[in-house]
């Protein structure tokens, strides 16, 4: 799916979930982008950025983070100033992964979960991780640039079962058949 022939210029990642019962430890997840270079758009990340970072050049950066899903609607949010992003990138995936920390869980474990990218109150993705349930992170979006220079929008529900460490170098190779 694209945005259009003028491509994506800035977008805004939506994450929500529900906390956990009062018994268990919180679930926590987060949204992760990785950036490609144009040399190697399916090569190693020039950088990621995750609740504890922000692109070098500001480009890239959360702007809600959550570490329990409490709150209304939309806990976490990650917005991405594509229009402004070098033209030495190419490609921009996001993700989201569910930390281990207190025993593995799924997304077939969280109740309500949920992200949304949108460009300004254009909705580009919706969805309720249900494809990817039994996995403990998934890939959600990914941005390209197009040969002028344009960011294309394209939906890519891919799940993994990894941690947020090993995801992040993961996330964004090219699929296995």
């Amino acid at each position: 799916m694209s945005s259009g022939s003028q491509g994506v210029g800035k977008a805004e990642v939506r994450l929500k979930w529900d906390p956990s019962p009062w018994n268990e430890p919180p679930h926590h997840l987060d949204i992760i982008a990785a950036t490609y270079s144009a040399d190697a758009p399916y090569g190693r990340p020039v950088y990621v950025v995750h609740f504890d970072s922000r692109s070098p050049d500001g480009t890239i950066n959360m702007s809600r983070h959550s570490q329990t899903g409490q709150g209304f609607g939309y806990v976490e949010v990650m917005t991405l100033e594509l229009e402004r992003l070098a033209t030495s990138f190419a490609r921009v995936v996001v993700g989201v992964a569910i930390h281990q920390n207190s025993g593995p869980k799924t997304f077939g474990d969280l109740s309500n979960a949920g992200v949304l990218v949108v460009e300004g109150y254009k909705e580009l993705l919706k969805d309720d991780f249900t494809q990817v349930a039994g996995c403990t992170a998934t890939t959600v979006a990914e941005f390209t640039r197009d040969s002028s220079a344009a960011w294309e929008f394209h939906e890519m529900i891919r799940g993994f079962d990894s941690d947020p460490v090993v995801f992040t170098a993961e996330m964004g190779a090219t699929p296995k058949p």
